[in-house]
């Protein structure tokens, strides 16, 4: 006899998870940490017309193409959002995510908020949005400087932009300030523990309650 519960394997739908905040405020770091201890959420894999950098792979950090490519996947409504960011183009393929959705498998976003308001104008009920903020403008320079994987010009550049992205932190969901890592992770986790028990998004609650009342 299984040792399970009657509403082990009842159903949910996945759910969109957007991290997004200024560079060298801890997001990729908070996602990294994320995916590696939760097995229930997948990275969204980007198309992208930037250049591939030497330690990255097709496929697995992103989708690389040419431009002209990723043109005609913007013709053909491909993408559930897309942007100009620095030069290049990056999108969100719509098709593997919605799947993923709909088989209960949640989906991680590292995203702007530009990239937020698409996925919010076409999946609202799915998405869940937390804008990373940093403890100060002195520590988000010094970490941007600290990492040298930029000129000083791009450095320069991105802290002139961080002040646009943080003056859209009112539009998520949540707003978490990332002054200590273990902190803030555990933040997010407890923020997805309680979206993923929400009851639009447990598929098979309203037979299961059925049941009971019978």
């Amino acid at each position: 006899m299984s040792n399970e519960p009657p509403h082990a394997g009842m159903g949910r739908r996945g759910l969109m998870l957007v991290l997004s905040s200024p560079s060298g405020a801890g997001k990729t770091t908070l996602a990294r940490r994320l995916l590696a201890s939760d097995s229930q959420i997948a990275l969204s894999v980007s198309v992208t017309t930037r250049p591939r950098r030497q330690n990255e792979r097709h496929g697995v950090d992103y989708h690389f193409v040419e431009a002209d490519e990723f043109a005609r996947m913007v013709e053909a409504d491909a993408f559930l959002e897309h942007a100009h960011v620095f030069g290049n183009r990056y999108g969100t393929p719509r098709a593997v995510v919605m799947d993923e959705l709909a088989r209960g498998r949640d989906i991680l976003f590292d995203i702007d908020w530009q990239g937020t308001q698409q996925l919010r104008q076409q999946a609202r009920d799915d998405l869940v949005s937390i804008f990373i903020l940093p403890p100060s403008h002195e520590e988000l320079e010094r970490r941007l400087k600290a990492r040298a994987l930029d000129a000083p010009e791009i450095v320069a550049r991105r802290m002139a932009r961080a002040r646009d992205e943080i003056s859209h932190w009112a539009e998520y969901d949540y707003v978490l300030i990332n002054d200590d890592l273990d902190h803030t992770l555990e933040n997010i986790r407890t923020i997805l523990a309680a979206e993923r028990l929400k009851r639009s998004r447990q598929t098979g609650i309203a037979a299961f309650a059925r049941g009971l009342a019978d």
